[in-house]
């Protein structure tokens, strides 16, 4: 029942996404976010879970099929803790065409988590926030993401749910 609803949501949420893609004005200023950009980030960071501290740290590289449409693929290595956790998220984010250099996004993204010794778990989610933008082709963000694990065992995980915040470092070529 979780993966019907999860599966739905995540519909839902790309077709409101490619709707506002086709019915939205061109943005004179899609710099970083503009169709045909490629993007590439970097993670540095530090996360909880299964009562350990870990150090994050991921890539992440994106196209824009439209202008400020991302199709994208991220990576991230939990380390320092036990057991080591690795995470593959591809992804689909969208950037307002605002003239601003605060431009909101949003998101959403299917994530497959392979822990040592353990079963791979799977998590749906979404995303929010808004980027800080230059002149050139970098951006910084601020944001908040909702990520639900599919068939959650709460006996292995304190919770099937999860918010929490997001910063991220981008640059887009």
């Amino acid at each position: 029942m979780v993966l019907k609803s999860s599966v739905r949501s995540v519909i839902l949420i790309i077709s409101i996404l490619s709707a506002v893609v086709f019915v939205s004005v061109g943005d004179t200023r899609a710099g970083a976010f503009e169709k045909g950009s490629s993007r590439a980030s970097i993670v540095v960071g530090s996360g909880w879970t299964l009562d350990n501290s870990y150090v994050i740290l991921g890539l992440g590289a994106g196209y824009y099929v439209f202008d400020g449409l991302e199709i994208g693929l991220d990576g991230e290595a939990w380390l320092g803790g036990d057991p080591d956790i690795y995470k593959l998220s591809p992804q689909m984010k969208y950037t307002l065409p605002v003239q601003s250099r605060v431009r909101p996004y949003v998101g959403a993204f299917y994530s497959h988590i392979f822990i040592d010794g353990y079963d791979d778990l799977d998590t749906t989610g979404v995303r929010g926030g808004v980027y800080f933008t230059s002149d050139e082709k970098w951006f910084f963000g601020v944001g908040a993401v909702y990520e639900s694990y599919l068939n959650c065992d709460d006996t292995i995980l304190s919770s099937c749910d999860n918010i929490y915040p997001e910063v991220s470092f981008s640059f887009s070529f």
